[in-house]
């Protein structure tokens, strides 16, 4: 990981829709999404004991039949393990995209970030659409990859693995899009002092 990715001075977090229905017992749980957010929490400590911009994702569900992420349900709650502070800034969308109809644009405009960290749920919707639309408005992005989860597809009548979801996504994404890594280097980075600034 390079010099350039894993400094937090000119970053701000995304953390994007890691709510109570992606897990177990919730109305859509993905594939391991408990180690996901245990290292999405491990990027938010980072961020927030650098006194960098951490934005809070949610997705409500407007669409008529939606069967998850309903409006005023427990499912629709961010998840404890990331939950904001008070200080920290939410965000409801109701689109893959997260700059669609929201203030996304504005808030980290307003922040002064010019690199984006992502981390979230599922990697092959919300996660790919964000990371796309902020590189084509110009950030740059990098995806924790350990800190996204997704689940299995079906396509062409095969079903496809949720790992091979999650790799097919990553990799599309670090093609061109983004710089995929670990959480690990983002933190251990930080916490060296080689990642501060």
């Amino acid at each position: 990981m390079s010099h350039d990715e894993s400094r937090l001075g000119d970053a701000a977090l995304l953390l994007i829709d890691i709510q109570n229905d992606y897990f177990p017992g919730g109305a859509m749980a993905l594939v391991q999404p408990e180690a996901a957010a245990a290292r999405a929490a491990s990027a938010l400590e980072t961020f927030r004991r650098a006194g960098r911009p951490v934005i809070h994702i949610r997705h409500e569900a407007l669409r008529p039949g939606a069967t998850f992420f309903l409006p005023g349900t427990p499912g629709a709650d961010i998840r404890a393990a990331v939950a904001p502070l008070a200080t920290e800034t939410v965000i409801t969308k109701a689109w893959p995209n997260s700059f669609r109809d929201t203030s996304l644009g504005e808030v980290v405009a307003q922040s002064g970030a010019s690199r984006l960290v992502v981390a979230g749920m599922m990697t092959h919707m919300c996660v790919d659409a964000t990371v796309r639309a902020g590189f084509d408005l110009g950030y740059a992005v990098t995806v924790l990859a350990d800190a996204c989860a997704t689940r299995e597809l079906s396509f062409d009548g095969r079903t496809v693995a949720a790992a091979d979801v999650q790799a097919a996504f990553l990799a599309a994404l670090g093609a061109v899009y983004a710089a995929v890594v670990p959480t690990a280097a983002l933190t251990d980075a930080a916490a060296t002092g080689t990642g501060a600034n």
